[in-house]
């Protein structure tokens, strides 16, 4: 008993000299340092994608909302270092919320110029103002990109990346699009 009462106390006293060390820790960093690591994020332009989409599929009501989906059909994309085309057979899988809000979940593959074959998994909120506040729409996005490990774009699967959608007004004849920019953050 005594030999359980001596391994419970030692327990213990490690667990308490682990959390002071990790407290100490804690407040030898500035908080100043903390309060502003993510205040001033910046960014770097990676590419601008013309995506051709198809017309809408409407799913219906679920659960969730109201489900939909638009297949994508092509387009291209170009940056400072990386062009290509988007290949035909992505998808994007939407949900409009109950609160009015709509998600999207897009998968899609690039090509690039000298052809390899890059995933791209896009995931946006869109956000539309009620009547009365700011009518500005929020339309932003996650962007995980999965480049070939033995390719010149293997740089791409090391970093974070978000996302601006734009719906232009698609003119007379032109097939319909959206732009999408995609940023690195630094």
């Amino acid at each position: 008993m005594k030999k359980l009462i001596y391994q419970i106390c030692l327990l213990t006293g490690l667990l308490l000299a682990v959390f002071a060390s990790q407290s100490s820790f804690a407040q030898t960093t500035a908080p100043e340092q903390n309060e502003n690591i993510y205040k001033d994020f910046k960014t770097e332009h990676v590419w601008d994608a013309k995506v051709k989409i198809a017309g809408l599929i409407n799913i219906g009501n679920s659960k969730r909302g109201t489900r939909r989906a638009i297949p994508i059909t092509g387009g291209t994309f170009i940056g400072p270092k990386i062009k290509g085309e988007v290949l035909s057979g992505g998808e994007d899988c939407q949900l409009v919320r109950p609160d009015g809000d709509t998600e999207l979940n897009a998968r899609y593959f690039l090509k690039t110029s000298d052809g390899f074959t890059i995933l791209i998994t896009n995931q946006v909120l869109m956000h539309i103002p009620k009547t009365g506040e700011n009518r500005t729409p929020y339309t932003k996005s996650v962007i995980d990109i999965e480049a070939p490990s033995d390719s010149p774009y293997d740089y791409l699967n090391h970093a974070i990346y978000i996302g601006t959608l734009e719906m232009p007004m698609i003119k007379a004849g032109e097939d319909p699009y959206v732009i999408i920019g995609v940023y690195k953050l630094l």
